[in-house]
């Protein structure tokens, strides 16, 4: 047995069963022992490896996925997916080939090694832990590394093992578990518990807001316990699946690109209790300072330093775990909350996802429509991935309804174009019989569109939906409000080239299909989304389609940009209809 043998067992051991891997010859002796333990996917690049096992982890309900990448280019090319599941606490394995040992330059050579560069090294700022393997290591010591990716706030950790490490003999196994450390947890101090109590029975107007610090797992079993509390319940982005749209207390996802009503219904709370959520400037927006400008803010996290860093101001900070919090706060709130809950029902009736203002072009889809009637088609039992970045994300999370059983989550603080198609890989290989569904923009797609061969080769159930408006959608609409339509780099008219879909499709043998506006009546978009297999829909929206509602900004006179707090959402609301649903604001 090697040691690369070796490292397979404690992996199995430790639940895992995909790897996700670009071949290299510095990794070689790893892949070959991979091979006998794991269900080995191969894909083009490895950013799709790191974004795939992301996703697959995110959605898996048994075993976990981690990466392995060869040496130089193997790692660079991964760092884009290493830095989205560090800031959104993520957590992923990546394993790393390197040149032998004899071999690593110094610390005044820049390179010895063929395909050498310091892997552990560049990663270091954007992992929790990363190492290079100089010699064989304890099971101990190598599942202290591994188990860091569960720690208290999840997120990547890499080790690179050197080329002779690899290959050497395997060392003595019987070294104890018990050097193994015990998972961290947190305790709430009693007295913050008491004022949070005092807190809530002062309160007339609570939500709570949910995170994906709360685990998915979790939430999606104590559906009960959080609606016992009878509070309206707002989602964040990376939290949207942990209580669905089609709960009686979902009163929707605030956000800078936020509902409307969940934004107003949030600002007029007098204690926001937000729970699994690190209050970043999406979340809160640019203009945190009015962030539910007249109410309390609990902020429940696992990390000291998002609560500690001044923005927005809360009130009671918590560090602690969130599902010990929400079980906690179950046992306490004994008020009843009808009159604010019938209030947040009228104001999300009177405020639609579908915003009237946004253009209509005769022949193309409106964007949000078509994610409104995606949302009816789509079963319980799909995994939905909105991509992270542009206007088909902005779109998917403002409209997307998403149903009790849905996994429906996206990467969103690297926003990072060429996320959608590498997660959905990730997402239908967790649950093979399940549908995957995909929206995502023709620039975000074309950034990663190689990969549409590991969905085509693998078969993969996995419906795409690509947003054609001939470029980068966000982009072009900032250079049309802020630079008075000065377009550059945005769109085919500005040099930007993107395939012909359906050709595409075609060479991988994958069917496609031009949507029809009507489409949940078309017997040929029916046929493709209900068969196995990959299928591509093009979605046509006009270039010049707007995204409304949206919080505003204005460039200052020094540059600087000033934004409306999260309730003045443009188009701005007729003054009967502000009165109407800004009773407390």
């Amino acid at each position: 047995m090697k040691f690369s043998d070796q490292v397979s067992v404690w992996l199995k051991e430790s639940g895992y069963t995909t790897c996700f891997f670009v071949a290299g010859g510095n990794s070689m002796h790893l892949l070959n022992s991979f091979r006998g333990f794991f269900n080995c996917v191969p894909v083009v690049h490895e950013v799709t490896a790191v974004i795939a096992a992301e996703y697959f982890n995110q959605h898996s309900v048994s075993g976990q996925a981690f990466v392995l990448v060869t040496a130089g280019p193997g790692l660079t090319n991964s760092i884009t997916g290493i830095a989205g599941a560090w800031l959104e606490s993520h957590s992923v394995l990546i394993i790393g080939g390197q040149v032998k040992t004899a071999d690593l330059a110094t610390e005044t050579l820049r390179q010895r090694g063929i395909q050498e560069i310091g892997g552990a090294q560049l990663v270091r700022t954007i992992t929790k832990t990363s190492t290079t393997l100089h010699r064989p290591i304890d099971k101990a010591t190598f599942l202290n590394l591994i188990n860091e990716v569960n720690g208290l706030r999840p997120g990547p950790v890499f080790i690179e093992v050197c080329l002779d490490v690899q290959g050497a003999p395997a060392i003595d196994a019987s070294v104890s578990d018990e050097a193994v450390l015990p998972a961290e947890k947190l305790k709430i101090p009693p007295d913050q518990l008491l004022r949070v109590q005092a807190l809530v029975r002062e309160s007339k107007r609570p939500l709570l807001l949910l995170g994906g610090g709360v685990p998915r797992v979790w939430a999606q079993k104590h559906l009960s316990l959080l609606e016992t509390l009878g509070l309206p319940i707002q989602l964040t982005w990376n939290g949207a699946d942990r209580y669905a749209s089609d709960r009686p207390f979902w009163f929707g996802r605030p956000d800078t690109w936020g509902m409307r009503f969940a934004n107003v219904i949030l600002q007029q709370s007098d204690l926001a209790i937000v729970v699994g959520a690190r209050l970043g400037l999406q979340q809160t927006g640019f203009n945190w300072h009015q962030f539910v400008p007249n109410g309390t803010i609990v902020h429940v996290c696992n990390d000291e330093a998002e609560l500690q860093k001044g923005h927005p101001f809360t009130h009671e900070k918590i560090l602690g775990d969130s599902a010990d919090f929400l079980t906690w706060l179950s046992t306490v709130v004994t008020s009843q909350f009808d009159e604010w809950l019938d209030y947040c029902t009228e104001i999300k009736r009177a405020l639609p996802l579908s915003d009237s203002e946004n253009s209509s072009h005769p022949g193309f889809h409106n964007p949000y429509d078509f994610v409104l009637q995606l949302s009816r088609v789509c079963r319980n039992t799909d995994r939905v991935v909105p991509c992270s970045s542009g206007g088909a994300n902005t779109v998917m999370m403002q409209s997307f309804m998403n149903k009790t059983g849905q996994i429906f989550f996206n990467n969103r603080a690297l926003a990072s174009m060429g996320y959608g198609l590498a997660g959905a890989i990730g997402a239908a290989l967790s649950e093979p019989r399940r549908r995957t569904v995909l929206v995502e923009g023709d620039g975000g797609f074309a950034q990663n569109v190689q990969d549409l061969g590991t969905a085509a080769i693998n078969r993969l159930n996995l419906k795409i939906f690509i947003f054609e408006n001939q470029g980068y959608a966000s982009i072009r609409m900032t250079q049309r409000n802020y630079f008075n339509g000065a377009y550059v780099g945005c769109d085919e008219t500005t040099g930007l080239g993107f395939p012909i879909w359906d050709k595409l499709a075609d060479a991988y043998s994958i069917p496609s299909l031009l949507l029809p506006i009507e489409f949940l009546d078309s017997p040929d978009f029916l046929s493709l989304w209900n068969m196995d297999g990959p299928a591509l829909f093009r979605v046509q929206i006009h270039p010049e389609q707007t995204y409304f509602p949206k919080i505003s900004s204005q460039i200052a006179k020094n540059g600087s940009m000033e934004s409306a707090p999260l309730h003045l959402m443009t188009p701005k609301l007729s003054e009967d209809l502000a009165e109407r649903v800004m009773r407390y604001i």
